[in-house]
């Protein structure tokens, strides 16, 4: 899979982002620079937690024909001390439906294996940079 990013025309520091038939920004604050048009990568990385962690418990209530109608997804960041190595996220979800608290206790379990949770915390992720000057 390739994720195309290229500079929004016009914009400061703005990138379009294409995910297949998909197209989002991501941009810094004007205070960084930018023109605030979308979410910061920061906000991105730690949405991708929030939202990851919201369709898998929807996903794992579908399958098992737990009764949920809905999930609030709350994300917090402490970036205090990231430049130490330690970068904190706290998320809450509020779920809502009518499930039993031995299917919320499945729920909450599930909600920490989510994918993108394992890949924050359990894999060495290996990046390659290639740098090249434009034709």
């Amino acid at each position: 899979m390739s994720i195309q990013i290229q500079r929004k025309p016009g914009a400061p520091l703005a990138q379009t982002i294409h995910i297949g038939e998909h197209e989002l920004c991501a941009d810094v604050s004007a205070a960084e620079g930018g023109g605030d048009e979308g979410p910061s990568p920061h906000d991105l990385y730690d949405a991708a937690l929030g939202a990851c962690k919201a369709l898998t418990v929807m996903w794992f209530a579908k399958k098992r024909n737990i009764a949920v109608d809905d999930v609030h997804t709350e994300v917090l960041r402490d970036s205090s001390q990231e430049r130490n190595g330690v970068y904190k996220l706290s998320t809450r979800l509020v779920i809502s439906g009518s499930f039993s608290e031995a299917e919320l206790a499945q729920l909450t379990a599930v909600a920490d294996k989510c994918p993108v949770h394992k890949l924050m915390t359990s894999v060495t992720t290996e990046i390659t940079t290639t740098v090249e000057r434009a034709a």
